[in-house]
């Protein structure tokens, strides 16, 4: 790998990252204030949170901006703790999407309907219609429509980018032994951990890990701990959005923490500790796209659905963590329980 391949490979994650920036941000402008009004009101019942939480993330493509946007929300009044705790499992759940749509880059066909399902058919013809409305029209709404079918455009380029930079590393044996080293579940989980931290995006990782995937060097053994560490890593946007915050805004950050944390370690027990019982065939093949995407899914719906009966405990163990000088909201919480 030349390091015109790194410099494209870069460009690459930095059009990803542009191209969900950009949408994301025309996506909040075209809604106005009726996502406040959704996320804030809309919430009563967990269940209905939960898919709140994976309807915006899914549409703003972004579980670390919906996770921040709650903390702050938080931190204003405009939604309570426990309202938040709902939504926060929810972007878990939406920001999978993503890599659904990613995934779509590997259909192969001669039918022309189907190759418009391709991301790189129909993205440039988005990317057109885009730059059409965000530069001449003069209407806001549809210079935000615009807006956004230009960031989805750019950040399609930037995985296409991303995918033929990292191609050539699938002639090179050390590149295989290196994702090899990933197969121990803890230090996999640990890499994708820290990859998703340091970009704060796990959409952004997941994207790469599916680019990477794509040189066929890089089996389910090592993928599927990474997959689970990208969910830790994510935690990092919101608990610097919450550092000088209120302390329900700081609680509502390490929800989102703990319950990624506590969810990866049951789901890693139950997994591995099936896998040793009866070892599956597939941890050995190698990873695609489609089967990346799918197990993003699994992970974090079966996460979703353990925990939500328990998201009283992890507002408990919030409050642990962060807690009251004086009579506040946790101990409320405690006496409201006692009752």
């Amino acid at each position: 790998m030349t390091v015109f391949s790194i410099i494209l490979m870069l460009a690459g994650l930095a059009l990803f990252l542009t191209g969900m920036h950009f949408m994301g941000t025309n996506l909040s402008k075209l809604s106005g204030s009726k996502m406040e009004y959704i996320l804030g009101k809309l919430t009563a019942n967990p269940f209905r949170a939960v898919l709140l939480g994976a309807s915006v993330t899914a549409v703003i493509q972004s579980s670390s901006a919906t996770t921040v946007m709650v903390v702050g929300f938080v931190n204003s009044g405009i939604m309570t703790l426990h309202q938040a705790v709902g939504i926060i499992m929810g972007a878990n759940i939406g920001t999978t999407v993503t890599s659904w749509i990613l995934s779509l880059a590997g259909i192969e066909s001669s039918n022309i309907f189907i190759r418009m399902l391709k991301p790189d058919s129909f993205s440039p013809v988005l990317g057109l219609i885009g730059i059409f409305l965000y530069l001449f029209s003069g209407k806001e709404k549809k210079r935000n429509v615009g807006g956004i079918l230009l960031g989805f455009a750019v950040l399609m380029t930037g995985m296409e980018a991303m995918s033929g930079a990292v191609a050539p590393l699938k002639e090179i044996p050390a590149f295989t032994n290196l994702f090899l080293m990933f197969s121990n579940p803890v230090t996999g989980m640990i890499m994708g951990a820290l990859l998703t931290a340091v970009i704060q995006s796990s959409s952004a990782s997941v994207g790469i890990l599916q680019a990477l995937c794509a040189t066929g060097a890089v089996p389910y053994a090592s993928a599927i701990p990474i997959i689970m560490g990208q969910n830790i890593g994510t935690c990092a946007t919101a608990l610097l959005s919450a550092s000088r915050s209120s302390k329900n805004a700081k609680r509502a950050a390490f929800i989102h923490l703990y319950f990624n944390m506590i969810g990866t370690a049951i789901f890693m027990l139950v997994f591995y500790g099936l896998h040793g019982m009866r070892p599956f065939a597939f941890m050995a093949q190698s990873a695609d796209s489609a089967g990346i995407a799918a197990m993003h899914s699994i992970f974090n719906i079966t996460v979703t659905a353990v925990l939500l009966p328990l998201s009283g405990s992890l507002e408990k163990l919030a409050c642990m963590t962060v807690r009251d000088t004086k009579k506040g909201y946790c101990k409320n919480l405690i006496l409201k329980n006692r009752i």
